[in-house]
Protein backbone atom coordinates (compact mmCIF):
# COMPACT_ATOMS: atom_id res chain seq x y z
CA UNK A 1 0.00 0.00 0.00
CA UNK A 2 2.77 1.88 0.03
CA UNK A 3 2.38 3.13 -4.34
CA UNK A 4 -0.63 5.28 -2.75
CA UNK A 5 1.04 8.57 -1.39
CA UNK A 6 3.77 8.18 -4.21
CA UNK A 7 0.65 8.22 -7.00
CA UNK A 8 -1.13 11.01 -5.35
CA UNK A 9 2.23 12.89 -5.15
CA UNK A 10 2.91 12.26 -9.13
CA UNK A 11 -1.02 13.29 -9.48
CA UNK A 12 -0.07 16.56 -7.63
CA UNK A 13 2.62 17.25 -9.93
CA UNK A 14 1.21 16.42 -12.77
CA UNK A 15 -1.54 19.05 -11.68
CA UNK A 16 0.74 21.81 -11.34
CA UNK A 17 2.35 21.04 -14.41
CA UNK A 18 -1.56 21.53 -16.59
CA UNK A 19 -2.18 24.71 -14.31
CA UNK A 20 0.93 26.65 -15.85
CA UNK A 21 -0.13 25.47 -19.15
CA UNK A 22 -3.68 26.99 -19.39
CA UNK A 23 -4.23 30.84 -20.01
CA UNK A 24 -3.46 33.11 -17.44
CA UNK A 25 -6.96 34.84 -17.90
CA UNK A 26 -9.21 32.49 -16.15
CA UNK A 27 -11.68 33.00 -13.86
CA UNK A 28 -10.07 33.02 -10.52
CA UNK A 29 -13.78 31.01 -9.30
CA UNK A 30 -12.52 27.61 -10.50
CA UNK A 31 -9.32 27.69 -8.77
CA UNK A 32 -10.82 26.71 -5.18
CA UNK A 33 -12.42 23.54 -7.51
CA UNK A 34 -10.01 22.82 -9.84
CA UNK A 35 -7.41 22.62 -5.86
CA UNK A 36 -10.01 20.46 -4.26
CA UNK A 37 -9.86 17.96 -7.27
CA UNK A 38 -6.12 17.64 -7.48
CA UNK A 39 -5.93 17.29 -3.70
CA UNK A 40 -8.68 14.33 -4.21
CA UNK A 41 -5.99 13.07 -6.51
CA UNK A 42 -8.43 13.11 -9.78
CA UNK A 43 -6.95 15.59 -12.84
CA UNK A 44 -9.74 17.82 -13.55
CA UNK A 45 -10.79 17.32 -17.01
CA UNK A 46 -10.09 20.53 -19.78
CA UNK A 47 -13.16 22.97 -20.02
CA UNK A 48 -14.93 23.39 -23.36
CA UNK A 49 -14.75 27.32 -24.29
CA UNK A 50 -18.37 28.77 -24.49
CA UNK A 51 -19.63 31.58 -25.92
CA UNK A 52 -18.59 35.04 -23.65
CA UNK A 53 -15.38 33.23 -21.95
CA UNK A 54 -12.57 35.44 -21.79
CA UNK A 55 -10.53 33.03 -22.81
CA UNK A 56 -11.77 32.31 -26.18
CA UNK A 57 -10.06 34.46 -29.24
CA UNK A 58 -12.08 37.60 -29.66
CA UNK A 59 -14.08 37.33 -33.17
CA UNK A 60 -13.23 39.76 -36.04
CA UNK A 61 -16.59 39.65 -38.42
CA UNK A 62 -14.96 41.98 -40.99
CA UNK A 63 -11.69 39.98 -41.57
CA UNK A 64 -13.87 37.51 -41.99
CA UNK A 65 -16.18 39.72 -44.77
CA UNK A 66 -13.68 40.64 -46.46
CA UNK A 67 -11.58 37.73 -46.95
CA UNK A 68 -14.70 36.21 -48.43
CA UNK A 69 -15.13 38.90 -50.94
CA UNK A 70 -11.74 38.74 -52.02
CA UNK A 71 -12.27 35.45 -52.07
CA UNK A 72 -15.52 35.97 -54.71
CA UNK A 73 -13.77 39.15 -56.84
CA UNK A 74 -10.59 36.89 -57.55
CA UNK A 75 -12.99 33.65 -58.41
CA UNK A 76 -14.77 35.77 -60.17
CA UNK A 77 -12.01 37.18 -62.31
CA UNK A 78 -10.32 34.08 -62.99
CA UNK A 79 -13.55 32.19 -64.08
CA UNK A 80 -14.27 35.04 -66.76
CA UNK A 81 -10.54 34.56 -67.96
CA UNK A 82 -11.46 31.01 -68.53
CA UNK A 83 -14.48 30.38 -69.63
CA UNK A 84 -16.32 33.84 -69.94
CA UNK A 85 -16.21 34.56 -73.48
CA UNK A 86 -17.77 33.35 -76.69
CA UNK A 87 -17.46 32.96 -80.54
CA UNK A 88 -19.73 34.62 -82.88
CA UNK A 89 -20.42 35.79 -86.23
CA UNK A 90 -21.50 39.73 -87.02
CA UNK A 91 -22.24 39.99 -90.21
CA UNK A 92 -19.41 38.94 -92.52
CA UNK A 93 -16.93 39.25 -89.54
CA UNK A 94 -16.10 35.90 -86.78
CA UNK A 95 -15.81 38.11 -83.74
CA UNK A 96 -14.78 37.03 -80.09
CA UNK A 97 -16.65 38.60 -77.67
CA UNK A 98 -15.22 39.08 -73.68
CA UNK A 99 -16.58 40.65 -70.58
CA UNK A 100 -13.31 41.73 -68.19
CA UNK A 101 -12.95 43.67 -65.33
CA UNK A 102 -12.23 46.86 -65.47
CA UNK A 103 -13.07 50.36 -63.41
CA UNK A 104 -13.92 52.66 -66.07
CA UNK A 105 -16.41 50.42 -67.86
CA UNK A 106 -17.04 50.82 -71.88
CA UNK A 107 -16.53 48.86 -74.79
CA UNK A 108 -13.33 48.28 -77.09
CA UNK A 109 -13.25 46.78 -80.37
CA UNK A 110 -10.20 45.25 -81.59
CA UNK A 111 -9.88 45.22 -84.99
CA UNK A 112 -6.31 43.48 -86.21
CA UNK A 113 -4.13 44.48 -87.39
CA UNK A 114 -5.64 47.95 -88.04
CA UNK A 115 -6.30 48.83 -84.65
CA UNK A 116 -8.88 49.38 -81.92
CA UNK A 117 -11.94 52.00 -81.25
CA UNK A 118 -13.15 52.51 -77.51
CA UNK A 119 -16.61 54.18 -76.87
CA UNK A 120 -17.57 55.09 -73.24
CA UNK A 121 -20.74 52.93 -73.72
CA UNK A 122 -21.54 52.43 -70.06
CA UNK A 123 -20.05 53.21 -66.50
CA UNK A 124 -19.94 49.66 -64.65
CA UNK A 125 -16.83 47.33 -62.96
CA UNK A 126 -16.95 45.56 -66.42
CA UNK A 127 -15.70 46.17 -69.86
CA UNK A 128 -16.88 44.48 -72.82
CA UNK A 129 -13.87 43.53 -75.74
CA UNK A 130 -14.89 42.66 -79.22
CA UNK A 131 -12.11 40.95 -81.35
CA UNK A 132 -12.57 40.90 -84.75
CA UNK A 133 -10.79 37.88 -85.62
CA UNK A 134 -11.23 37.68 -89.65
CA UNK A 135 -13.21 38.36 -92.18
CA UNK A 136 -15.33 35.25 -93.68
CA UNK A 137 -14.51 34.97 -97.14
CA UNK A 138 -17.54 33.46 -98.52
CA UNK A 139 -20.00 36.02 -96.38
CA UNK A 140 -17.73 39.16 -97.30
CA UNK A 141 -17.61 38.14 -100.96
CA UNK A 142 -21.22 37.57 -100.91
CA UNK A 143 -21.62 41.37 -99.92
CA UNK A 144 -19.01 42.33 -102.04
CA UNK A 145 -20.87 40.58 -105.33
CA UNK A 146 -24.23 41.91 -104.24
CA UNK A 147 -23.96 45.50 -102.51
CA UNK A 148 -27.80 45.90 -102.57
CA UNK A 149 -27.25 43.31 -99.22
CA UNK A 150 -25.83 46.02 -97.44
CA UNK A 151 -29.13 48.14 -97.23
CA UNK A 152 -30.29 44.71 -94.90
CA UNK A 153 -26.89 44.54 -92.96
CA UNK A 154 -28.45 47.01 -90.02
CA UNK A 155 -30.92 44.07 -89.07
CA UNK A 156 -28.25 41.01 -89.53
CA UNK A 157 -25.78 42.78 -87.09
CA UNK A 158 -28.74 43.68 -84.89
CA UNK A 159 -29.49 40.22 -84.43
CA UNK A 160 -26.18 38.54 -84.39
CA UNK A 161 -25.01 41.00 -81.56
CA UNK A 162 -28.55 40.76 -79.36
CA UNK A 163 -27.83 36.95 -79.97
CA UNK A 164 -23.95 37.06 -78.89
CA UNK A 165 -24.77 39.68 -76.15
CA UNK A 166 -27.21 36.71 -74.55
CA UNK A 167 -25.56 34.29 -74.75
CA UNK A 168 -22.42 35.80 -73.36
CA UNK A 169 -24.39 36.96 -70.52
CA UNK A 170 -25.31 33.26 -69.74
CA UNK A 171 -21.63 32.27 -70.38
CA UNK A 172 -20.60 35.18 -68.01
CA UNK A 173 -23.08 34.11 -65.41
CA UNK A 174 -21.99 30.25 -65.16
CA UNK A 175 -18.10 31.35 -65.48
CA UNK A 176 -18.12 33.63 -62.03
CA UNK A 177 -20.22 31.34 -60.40
CA UNK A 178 -18.12 28.36 -60.86
CA UNK A 179 -14.90 30.49 -60.43
CA UNK A 180 -16.13 31.97 -56.87
CA UNK A 181 -17.20 28.46 -56.05
CA UNK A 182 -14.40 26.97 -57.11
CA UNK A 183 -12.01 29.07 -55.24
CA UNK A 184 -14.47 28.86 -52.05
CA UNK A 185 -14.08 25.47 -51.90
CA UNK A 186 -9.99 25.71 -52.30
CA UNK A 187 -10.03 28.20 -49.81
CA UNK A 188 -12.55 27.28 -46.97
CA UNK A 189 -13.31 23.45 -47.74
CA UNK A 190 -16.65 24.01 -46.82
CA UNK A 191 -19.34 23.20 -49.11
CA UNK A 192 -21.72 25.81 -47.80
CA UNK A 193 -19.16 28.79 -47.95
CA UNK A 194 -18.30 28.02 -51.15
CA UNK A 195 -21.71 28.24 -52.40
CA UNK A 196 -22.34 31.44 -50.57
CA UNK A 197 -19.02 32.38 -52.50
CA UNK A 198 -20.55 31.34 -55.86
CA UNK A 199 -24.19 33.53 -54.98
CA UNK A 200 -22.38 36.57 -54.22
CA UNK A 201 -20.52 36.32 -57.06
CA UNK A 202 -23.55 36.20 -59.10
CA UNK A 203 -24.90 38.95 -57.17
CA UNK A 204 -22.05 41.35 -57.34
CA UNK A 205 -22.75 40.36 -61.82
CA UNK A 206 -26.48 41.20 -61.65
CA UNK A 207 -25.35 44.40 -59.95
CA UNK A 208 -22.69 45.35 -62.43
CA UNK A 209 -24.89 44.19 -65.24
CA UNK A 210 -27.58 46.62 -63.82
CA UNK A 211 -25.37 49.52 -63.60
CA UNK A 212 -24.12 49.15 -67.45
CA UNK A 213 -28.01 49.57 -68.52
CA UNK A 214 -28.88 52.15 -66.07
CA UNK A 215 -25.69 54.25 -67.78
CA UNK A 216 -25.63 52.28 -71.38
CA UNK A 217 -25.00 55.79 -73.52
CA UNK A 218 -25.85 54.26 -77.55
CA UNK A 219 -24.82 58.08 -78.09
CA UNK A 220 -21.31 57.09 -77.25
CA UNK A 221 -20.72 55.76 -80.91
CA UNK A 222 -20.27 59.29 -81.91
CA UNK A 223 -17.58 59.84 -79.72
CA UNK A 224 -15.03 56.73 -80.53
CA UNK A 225 -11.00 57.08 -80.08
CA UNK A 226 -9.53 55.21 -82.47
CA UNK A 227 -5.70 53.96 -82.12
CA UNK A 228 -3.38 51.81 -84.48
CA UNK A 229 -3.68 52.42 -88.13
CA UNK A 230 -7.65 53.01 -87.46
CA UNK A 231 -5.99 56.53 -86.44
CA UNK A 232 -5.44 57.24 -90.19
CA UNK A 233 -8.83 56.24 -91.04
CA UNK A 234 -11.11 59.00 -90.29
CA UNK A 235 -13.49 58.04 -92.90
CA UNK A 236 -15.05 55.72 -90.81
CA UNK A 237 -16.84 58.37 -88.68
CA UNK A 238 -17.65 60.34 -91.48
CA UNK A 239 -17.54 64.09 -91.91
CA UNK A 240 -19.20 67.11 -89.89
CA UNK A 241 -22.34 67.50 -91.20
CA UNK A 242 -23.39 63.46 -91.38
CA UNK A 243 -22.14 62.90 -88.14
CA UNK A 244 -24.81 65.54 -86.51
CA UNK A 245 -27.80 64.40 -89.18
CA UNK A 246 -26.90 60.28 -89.63
CA UNK A 247 -25.11 58.89 -85.91
CA UNK A 248 -28.19 59.70 -84.00
CA UNK A 249 -28.87 55.24 -83.94
CA UNK A 250 -26.64 53.09 -82.60
CA UNK A 251 -27.38 50.08 -84.23
CA UNK A 252 -27.54 52.19 -87.71
CA UNK A 253 -24.23 53.20 -86.68
CA UNK A 254 -22.94 49.75 -85.35
CA UNK A 255 -23.77 48.43 -88.71
CA UNK A 256 -21.87 51.84 -90.70
CA UNK A 257 -18.89 50.27 -88.40
CA UNK A 258 -19.27 46.99 -89.76
CA UNK A 259 -20.05 47.92 -93.43
CA UNK A 260 -16.57 50.22 -93.20
CA UNK A 261 -14.46 47.38 -91.83
CA UNK A 262 -15.79 44.57 -94.52
CA UNK A 263 -14.54 47.54 -97.49
CA UNK A 264 -11.22 47.78 -95.50
CA UNK A 265 -10.61 44.41 -95.54
CA UNK A 266 -11.54 44.01 -98.63
CA UNK A 267 -9.26 46.72 -99.87
CA UNK A 268 -6.21 45.00 -97.75
CA UNK A 269 -3.80 47.24 -96.97
CA UNK A 270 -5.32 50.34 -99.11
CA UNK A 271 -7.39 52.59 -96.36
CA UNK A 272 -9.96 54.21 -97.53
CA UNK A 273 -9.17 58.03 -98.48
CA UNK A 274 -10.83 60.70 -96.43
CA UNK A 275 -13.44 63.32 -98.23
CA UNK A 276 -14.43 65.93 -96.70
CA UNK A 277 -17.47 67.32 -97.12
CA UNK A 278 -17.52 70.66 -98.90
CA UNK A 279 -19.84 72.46 -97.32
CA UNK A 280 -17.42 72.18 -94.23
CA UNK A 281 -14.89 74.35 -93.48
CA UNK A 282 -11.45 72.60 -91.68
CA UNK A 283 -9.11 74.64 -89.38
CA UNK A 284 -5.98 72.98 -87.72
CA UNK A 285 -5.45 74.31 -84.39
CA UNK A 286 -1.99 74.17 -83.30
CA UNK A 287 0.04 75.34 -80.54
CA UNK A 288 3.27 75.56 -78.57
CA UNK A 289 5.96 73.87 -80.61
CA UNK A 290 8.16 75.29 -78.65
CA UNK A 291 11.53 74.89 -82.01
CA UNK A 292 10.52 71.42 -82.32
CA UNK A 293 11.71 70.76 -86.11
CA UNK A 294 9.28 67.57 -86.01
CA UNK A 295 6.22 69.52 -85.76
CA UNK A 296 6.47 70.75 -89.24
CA UNK A 297 6.05 67.04 -90.64
CA UNK A 298 3.27 66.52 -88.71
CA UNK A 299 1.49 69.39 -89.48
CA UNK A 300 1.71 68.87 -93.30
CA UNK A 301 0.71 65.50 -93.06
CA UNK A 302 -2.67 66.42 -91.26
CA UNK A 303 -2.65 69.48 -93.90
CA UNK A 304 -2.91 66.92 -96.94
CA UNK A 305 -4.67 64.30 -95.17
CA UNK A 306 -7.60 66.07 -93.90
CA UNK A 307 -7.16 69.03 -96.76
CA UNK A 308 -7.64 71.80 -93.82
CA UNK A 309 -8.49 74.99 -95.25
CA UNK A 310 -6.98 77.18 -92.43
CA UNK A 311 -4.21 76.78 -90.05
CA UNK A 312 -3.99 78.77 -86.31
CA UNK A 313 -1.25 78.53 -84.19
CA UNK A 314 -2.13 79.90 -80.34
CA UNK A 315 1.53 80.93 -79.98
CA UNK A 316 4.86 79.72 -78.19
CA UNK A 317 6.30 78.51 -81.34
CA UNK A 318 9.78 79.26 -80.11
CA UNK A 319 11.84 79.11 -76.93
CA UNK A 320 13.93 82.64 -76.60
CA UNK A 321 12.33 84.91 -79.60
CA UNK A 322 15.70 85.34 -80.81
CA UNK A 323 16.69 86.38 -84.34
CA UNK A 324 18.93 83.33 -84.11
CA UNK A 325 16.08 80.81 -83.75
CA UNK A 326 14.03 82.74 -87.13
CA UNK A 327 15.00 80.45 -89.40
CA UNK A 328 13.22 77.05 -87.63
CA UNK A 329 9.96 79.20 -89.20
CA UNK A 330 10.91 78.96 -92.81
CA UNK A 331 8.72 75.35 -93.18
CA UNK A 332 5.34 77.43 -92.68
CA UNK A 333 6.02 78.76 -96.30
CA UNK A 334 5.32 75.15 -97.56
CA UNK A 335 2.58 73.62 -95.59
CA UNK A 336 -0.19 74.22 -97.90
CA UNK A 337 -2.76 76.24 -96.26
CA UNK A 338 -2.52 80.06 -94.90
CA UNK A 339 -1.16 80.44 -91.57
CA UNK A 340 -3.05 82.37 -88.54
CA UNK A 341 -0.11 83.10 -85.83
CA UNK A 342 -0.36 84.88 -82.56
CA UNK A 343 2.54 85.93 -80.33
CA UNK A 344 3.35 83.64 -76.71
CA UNK A 345 5.09 84.51 -73.84
CA UNK A 346 8.12 83.10 -75.64
CA UNK A 347 7.78 84.70 -78.97
CA UNK A 348 9.15 88.23 -79.10
CA UNK A 349 8.00 91.19 -81.37
CA UNK A 350 11.65 89.97 -83.70
CA UNK A 351 9.60 86.64 -84.14
CA UNK A 352 6.33 88.46 -85.08
CA UNK A 353 8.12 90.90 -87.58
CA UNK A 354 10.13 88.06 -89.62
CA UNK A 355 6.44 86.03 -89.53
CA UNK A 356 5.27 89.06 -90.93
CA UNK A 357 7.12 88.80 -94.01
CA UNK A 358 5.86 85.51 -95.18
CA UNK A 359 3.12 85.57 -97.81
CA UNK A 360 1.01 82.81 -96.32
CA UNK A 361 0.92 84.22 -92.86
CA UNK A 362 -1.11 86.19 -90.62
CA UNK A 363 -0.33 88.21 -87.86
CA UNK A 364 -2.41 88.84 -85.23
CA UNK A 365 -2.46 91.03 -82.15
CA UNK A 366 -4.45 93.99 -80.51
CA UNK A 367 -7.70 92.36 -81.64
CA UNK A 368 -7.38 92.56 -85.24
CA UNK A 369 -9.31 90.88 -87.73
CA UNK A 370 -8.95 88.89 -90.96
CA UNK A 371 -11.13 86.73 -93.22
CA UNK A 372 -8.84 83.69 -94.38
CA UNK A 373 -10.50 80.15 -95.50
CA UNK A 374 -13.81 81.18 -95.17
CA UNK A 375 -13.58 82.36 -91.52
CA UNK A 376 -13.07 86.00 -90.38
CA UNK A 377 -10.29 85.51 -87.04
CA UNK A 378 -9.14 88.44 -84.61
CA UNK A 379 -6.70 87.85 -81.96
CA UNK A 380 -4.09 89.26 -79.73
CA UNK A 381 -0.01 88.54 -78.57
CA UNK A 382 0.64 87.48 -75.04
CA UNK A 383 1.04 90.19 -72.29
CA UNK A 384 4.32 88.96 -71.57
CA UNK A 385 7.93 87.76 -72.80
CA UNK A 386 8.83 85.17 -70.54
CA UNK A 387 12.29 84.49 -71.91
CA UNK A 388 13.93 87.90 -70.72
CA UNK A 389 11.35 88.79 -67.73
CA UNK A 390 10.02 91.81 -69.89
CA UNK A 391 6.64 92.76 -69.11
CA UNK A 392 4.34 91.84 -66.22
CA UNK A 393 5.64 88.18 -66.35
CA UNK A 394 2.79 85.63 -66.36
CA UNK A 395 0.14 88.35 -63.99
CA UNK A 396 -3.14 87.02 -63.88
CA UNK A 397 -4.19 90.59 -64.08
CA UNK A 398 -2.19 91.59 -66.88
CA UNK A 399 -3.51 88.64 -68.94
CA UNK A 400 -7.23 89.67 -68.29
CA UNK A 401 -6.75 93.26 -69.32
CA UNK A 402 -5.19 91.98 -72.69
CA UNK A 403 -8.17 89.98 -72.62
CA UNK A 404 -10.90 92.75 -72.15
CA UNK A 405 -8.89 94.61 -75.01
CA UNK A 406 -9.61 91.81 -76.88
CA UNK A 407 -13.15 91.54 -76.44
CA UNK A 408 -13.85 95.70 -77.12
CA UNK A 409 -12.33 94.83 -80.29
CA UNK A 410 -14.70 92.10 -80.92
CA UNK A 411 -17.53 94.14 -80.00
CA UNK A 412 -16.56 96.82 -82.37
CA UNK A 413 -16.10 94.52 -85.29
CA UNK A 414 -19.83 93.22 -83.65
CA UNK A 415 -21.42 96.61 -84.40
CA UNK A 416 -19.83 97.18 -87.80
CA UNK A 417 -21.70 94.17 -89.07
CA UNK A 418 -18.30 92.05 -89.74
CA UNK A 419 -18.68 89.95 -86.60
CA UNK A 420 -15.79 87.61 -85.76
CA UNK A 421 -15.92 83.84 -85.74
CA UNK A 422 -12.82 82.75 -83.99
CA UNK A 423 -10.95 84.80 -81.52
CA UNK A 424 -7.10 83.62 -80.67
CA UNK A 425 -4.96 84.59 -77.69
CA UNK A 426 -2.33 82.28 -76.35
CA UNK A 427 -2.92 82.81 -72.20
CA UNK A 428 -6.19 81.23 -71.59
CA UNK A 429 -7.14 83.76 -68.93
CA UNK A 430 -6.70 86.11 -71.86
CA UNK A 431 -9.34 84.22 -73.79
CA UNK A 432 -12.20 83.82 -70.71
CA UNK A 433 -12.39 87.56 -71.18
CA UNK A 434 -13.86 87.01 -74.40
CA UNK A 435 -17.38 85.06 -73.17
CA UNK A 436 -20.21 86.39 -75.19
CA UNK A 437 -18.35 88.27 -77.73
CA UNK A 438 -17.53 85.29 -79.99
CA UNK A 439 -18.65 82.00 -80.26
CA UNK A 440 -15.50 80.28 -80.35
CA UNK A 441 -12.18 81.25 -78.44
CA UNK A 442 -9.02 78.89 -79.19
CA UNK A 443 -5.11 79.57 -76.73
CA UNK A 444 -2.69 77.32 -75.58
CA UNK A 445 0.17 77.80 -73.11
CA UNK A 446 -0.89 74.82 -70.75
CA UNK A 447 0.58 72.21 -72.80
CA UNK A 448 -2.75 70.36 -71.85
CA UNK A 449 -6.36 70.32 -73.35
CA UNK A 450 -9.33 72.05 -72.00
CA UNK A 451 -12.99 72.02 -73.78
CA UNK A 452 -15.09 74.23 -71.83
CA UNK A 453 -18.39 76.01 -72.51
CA UNK A 454 -18.09 79.69 -70.97
CA UNK A 455 -21.24 80.66 -68.83
CA UNK A 456 -21.88 83.55 -71.47
CA UNK A 457 -21.97 80.74 -74.58
CA UNK A 458 -18.40 81.14 -75.74
CA UNK A 459 -16.72 77.65 -76.19
CA UNK A 460 -13.05 78.01 -74.94
CA UNK A 461 -10.48 75.23 -76.74
CA UNK A 462 -7.33 74.87 -75.56
CA UNK A 463 -4.76 72.98 -77.24
CA UNK A 464 -1.81 70.63 -75.95
CA UNK A 465 1.86 70.94 -77.06
CA UNK A 466 1.87 70.28 -80.95
CA UNK A 467 6.00 70.16 -80.32
CA UNK A 468 5.51 67.96 -77.24
CA UNK A 469 6.78 70.61 -75.21
CA UNK A 470 9.69 71.28 -77.12
CA UNK A 471 13.60 70.52 -75.61
CA UNK A 472 11.67 70.51 -72.19
CA UNK A 473 10.32 67.50 -73.17
CA UNK A 474 13.70 65.43 -72.05
CA UNK A 475 13.41 67.05 -68.52
CA UNK A 476 10.28 64.78 -67.47
CA UNK A 477 10.08 61.69 -66.70
CA UNK A 478 7.86 60.69 -69.93
CA UNK A 479 8.13 62.59 -73.05
CA UNK A 480 5.13 65.09 -73.54
CA UNK A 481 2.38 63.60 -76.18
CA UNK A 482 2.16 65.63 -79.24
CA UNK A 483 -1.03 67.45 -79.79
CA UNK A 484 -3.36 69.07 -82.45
CA UNK A 485 -6.54 69.39 -83.24
CA UNK A 486 -8.77 69.61 -86.61
CA UNK A 487 -11.90 71.95 -86.40
CA UNK A 488 -15.00 71.16 -88.54
CA UNK A 489 -17.16 74.31 -89.00
CA UNK A 490 -20.21 75.15 -91.27
CA UNK A 491 -19.37 76.89 -94.15
CA UNK A 492 -22.34 79.32 -93.84
CA UNK A 493 -22.54 79.61 -90.44
CA UNK A 494 -19.19 79.09 -89.45
CA UNK A 495 -20.75 77.49 -86.13
CA UNK A 496 -18.20 74.39 -84.40
CA UNK A 497 -20.03 71.01 -85.96
CA UNK A 498 -17.50 68.75 -84.35
CA UNK A 499 -14.01 68.26 -83.90
CA UNK A 500 -11.05 65.71 -84.06
CA UNK A 501 -8.25 65.38 -81.20
CA UNK A 502 -4.78 63.64 -82.68
CA UNK A 503 -2.50 62.68 -80.11
CA UNK A 504 1.07 60.88 -81.25
CA UNK A 505 3.29 59.54 -78.16
CA UNK A 506 5.66 61.96 -77.43
CA UNK A 507 9.39 61.99 -79.15
CA UNK A 508 9.26 58.48 -80.89
CA UNK A 509 6.04 58.88 -81.82
CA UNK A 510 5.37 55.48 -81.56
CA UNK A 511 1.39 56.12 -80.96
CA UNK A 512 -1.39 57.82 -82.72
CA UNK A 513 -5.14 58.28 -81.41
CA UNK A 514 -7.60 59.79 -83.21
CA UNK A 515 -10.89 61.01 -81.01
CA UNK A 516 -14.07 62.53 -82.42
CA UNK A 517 -16.31 65.02 -80.23
CA UNK A 518 -19.21 66.82 -80.98
CA UNK A 519 -20.60 69.79 -78.80
CA UNK A 520 -22.68 69.27 -76.23
CA UNK A 521 -25.72 71.21 -77.93
CA UNK A 522 -25.34 68.41 -81.03
CA UNK A 523 -25.11 65.86 -78.95
CA UNK A 524 -28.56 66.60 -76.89
CA UNK A 525 -31.13 67.61 -80.75
CA UNK A 526 -32.12 63.95 -81.49
CA UNK A 527 -33.38 65.27 -84.75
CA UNK A 528 -30.67 67.84 -85.39
CA UNK A 529 -31.85 70.82 -87.81
CA UNK A 530 -29.43 71.79 -91.23
CA UNK A 531 -26.90 73.96 -90.19
CA UNK A 532 -27.54 76.96 -91.98
CA UNK A 533 -31.06 77.48 -89.53
CA UNK A 534 -29.02 77.20 -86.40
CA UNK A 535 -28.68 79.83 -84.29
CA UNK A 536 -25.18 81.03 -83.26
CA UNK A 537 -23.68 80.65 -79.69
CA UNK A 538 -23.94 84.35 -79.53
CA UNK A 539 -27.65 84.54 -80.28
CA UNK A 540 -26.76 86.30 -83.67
CA UNK A 541 -28.28 84.28 -85.88
CA UNK A 542 -26.95 83.14 -89.28
CA UNK A 543 -23.87 85.19 -90.28
CA UNK A 544 -23.28 86.94 -93.64
CA UNK A 545 -20.33 84.74 -95.86
CA UNK A 546 -17.04 86.81 -95.30
CA UNK A 547 -15.52 88.09 -97.95
CA UNK A 548 -12.10 85.94 -99.18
Amino acid sequence: MVRVPFRAAADRVRHRLSRLARPASRPRATAPKAARAAAGGVPEAPRTPVPGDLAAPAPRPWLRALGMLAVVVLGAWLGLLAVGSIRTPVGPMDTNMTLRPSLTGGSKINVAPLGALELDSHIAPLRLDVDVDRLDPERSQALVDQPERFSGLQDEVTRDVAAGTGELAVRSCVAVISGATALGLVVYRRPRRALAAGGLALALLAASGVSAYATWNPKSVLEPKFSGLLSSAPSLVGDARSIVTEFDIYQQELARLVTNVTKLYDATSTLPVYQPDPGTIRALHVSDIHLNPAAWHIIASLVEQYEIDVIIDSGDTMDHGSAAENGFLDPIRDLGAPYVWVRGNHDSTVTQDYLKKFRNVRVLDDGKAVNVGGLRIAGTGDASFTPDRTGPGGNKAAAQLEGARLASALRDQERAGTPVDIAVAHDPNTARETDGTVPLVLSGHLHRRINEQLKLGTRLKVEGSTGGGGLRAVQNEKPEKVHASVLYLDRSTRRLQAWDEITLGGLGLTTAEVSRHLPEENLKNDSPVPPSSSPSPTGSGTRPAPSP
